[in-house]
């Protein structure tokens, strides 16, 4: 009989009371019952950590006032009881010390996007990542899609032959009303250039646009042209981002994305053109990839059928008929994630740039395309190069 693996114990910082994404990455962890959640510092407020990890029903000693403490008390408890890798849930000006704390603690981390609040964050904590050896999974959570593992792989075996355009459009309205004045948890920092960076749905939306693109072509932006706007009072960052962009492989395409787009709820799609085929996918109905060639009629793949890849079927839960989506996409990230660290703890660590899952290079990747973009716009919409 196979030996049975005892579920990851994982800790978190950030996701206290009135936080959004904390909840959803709980949530996700606790899909294939592979993790377990025994700690944390939920929020700078104690007060608020401590209710917080009430509710969970977290033993009161691994309950932290800061994610400091929690570090240093954490890797002072036996390797049999202390956590094996955090979830950063944080807003993105504390990404970066959270995870180097954590880093340098020796625990395996999660973090969510943005990875950092600067390009030299970012480079700073590529060096760290290389230095410890550590797993650092980004937790872009449509790479954990089935059906966009499926159109990845079908760009990766080249049989779509050379891509000519892509387009992406990732339009909400979520900041259509300026939610920030009536004290929206969610709203206020995004807003904030102190807490968000230098993007505003640029760094939000705009990183999992470029993720994406990358992710399911294979290949990498290497010039941008950006034109971005901000039309609510009293805000400094961009609201929507119009983009250009050429690709390593010669072919071209457009980024828009919005958090003002009046109606939109979260409107993520992505159109690949190539030479032999293009491949269509809609977030809001994740379910099904459009795959057209010039000599076989229109198709719809549907999630989970069993034509679709190993790599596909590999991350699909239910059968066709039975609707998987966005937190199912985010299980899938901490599935890959759980596996990584098995792997390190066994003496076979994996190179980060194998990870199937976003790495810290593509942490680097979304603050590189960020920056590129800001500075773009700022200078009237000029050819940026990047790295």
């Amino acid at each position: 009989m196979a030996e049975v693996k005892r579920r990851l114990r994982m800790g978190m910082v950030g996701g206290g009371q009135g936080a959004f994404i904390g909840g959803v990455h709980r949530i996700a962890a606790r899909i294939d019952d592979e993790v377990e959640l025994i700690a944390g510092c939920f929020s700078r407020d104690p007060a608020n950590s401590a209710k917080t990890g009430a509710e969970l029903r977290l033993d009161p000693d691994r309950v932290y006032d800061t994610y400091g403490e929690m570090a240093k008390r954490e890797a002072e408890r036996s390797l049999g009881d202390r956590i094996d890798f955090v979830s950063i849930v944080t807003p993105n000006s504390s990404h970066a010390a959270v995870a180097t704390a954590f880093l340098e603690a020796g625990v395996h981390v999660v973090c969510d996007k943005p990875m950092t609040f600067s390009v030299g964050e970012a480079e700073e904590l590529v060096k760290l990542v290389e230095k410890t050896g550590l797993v650092f999974v980004l937790s872009h959570n449509y790479t954990g899609n089935a059906v966009v593992r499926e159109a990845r792989e079908r760009f990766q075996k080249g049989e779509m032959g050379q891509l000519r355009k892509v387009l992406v459009e990732y339009v909400q309205d979520f900041l259509a009303y300026p939610h920030e004045k009536e004290g929206m948890k969610q709203a206020v920092w995004r807003v904030d250039p102190k807490q968000a960076g230098l993007g505003g749905a640029l760094g939000d939306v705009g990183t999992h646009s470029a993720n994406l693109l990358e992710y399911v072509t294979c290949e990498r932006i290497t010039e941008l042209c950006a034109d971005t706007s901000t039309f609510l009072p009293d805000r400094t960052l961009d609201e929507d981002a119009n983009i250009l962009i050429r690709l390593s492989g010669g072919g071209k395409g457009v980024i828009s994305v919005s958090q003002i787009a009046t109606g939109e709820e979260n409107a993520l799609r992505l159109r690949a053109y190539a030479a032999d085929g293009a491949v269509v996918w809609d977030q809001e109905n994740p379910n099904y990839l459009g795959y057209y060639r010039f000599d076989k009629p229109r198709q719809t793949i549907t999630r989970a059928a069993k034509y679709m890849s190993k790599s596909s079927g590999a991350v699909t839960r239910v059968p066709t008929g039975h609707p998987e989506g966005y937190l199912e996409a985010f299980a899938t990230i901490y599935r890959d994630t759980v596996s990584l660290i098995r792997s390190h703890t066994d003496g076979n660590p994996v190179p980060p740039r194998d990870y199937l899952v976003p790495s810290v290079y593509d942490g680097l990747r979304g603050m590189q395309f960020v920056t590129a973009a800001v500075e773009s716009a700022a200078k009237g919409s000029v050819w940026v190069k990047l790295p």
